[in-house]
């Protein structure tokens, strides 16, 4: 099965994303693993740019290629990068899910090649009213982040 990866990396936090996509027309299984976290929900996305040259703020806005405001990954109204929220528990965040929006193998739309981003806050799906609730979900600082590369 086509499958992808990224390394995360930050000053704290550190871990693994895996994406796993059996063909174009299936879901993306997502399966994760990372440390250093506070205790609590964190913005969880995949940005536009697959840079890291210069921290986490290289890899530039949430990956939005239909021009959408944020939103939940349940929504219909959502950037394709926009994953939601991870829950860590004593510093530690370790689970899988699937989503629907992205995509490996869509060579248009893929997201092999751009970057996931955690967030230090929780991300409020675009519906927290705040400023950049419909750019950003209001999920703050970038705390770690990694390119999305093939692994087979």
């Amino acid at each position: 099965m086509p499958t992808a990866m990224c390394l995360l990396k930050g000053p704290v936090v550190s871990g693994w994303v895996k994406f796993y996509q059996e063909c174009e027309s299936r879901p993306v299984a997502i399966e994760y693993e990372i440390t250093g976290l506070s205790s609590g929900k964190h913005g969880f996305h995949i940005h536009t740019f697959g840079d890291t040259s210069n921290g986490c703020i290289s890899a530039g806005p949430h990956y939005n290629p239909f021009g959408k405001t944020h939103g939940g990954s349940n929504d219909i109204n959502r950037h394709v990068g926009d994953l939601g929220n991870i829950i860590a528990t004593g510093g530690t965040c370790k689970g899988t899910f699937t989503d629907n929006v992205i995509s490996l193998l869509n060579c248009q739309y893929s997201i092999v090649g751009r970057t996931v981003v955690v967030h230090a806050d929780e991300d409020d799906l675009g519906k927290g009213g705040h400023e950049d609730s419909l750019t950003t979900g209001h999920a703050g600082a970038r705390i770690a982040c990694g390119v999305i590369g093939w692994i087979n």
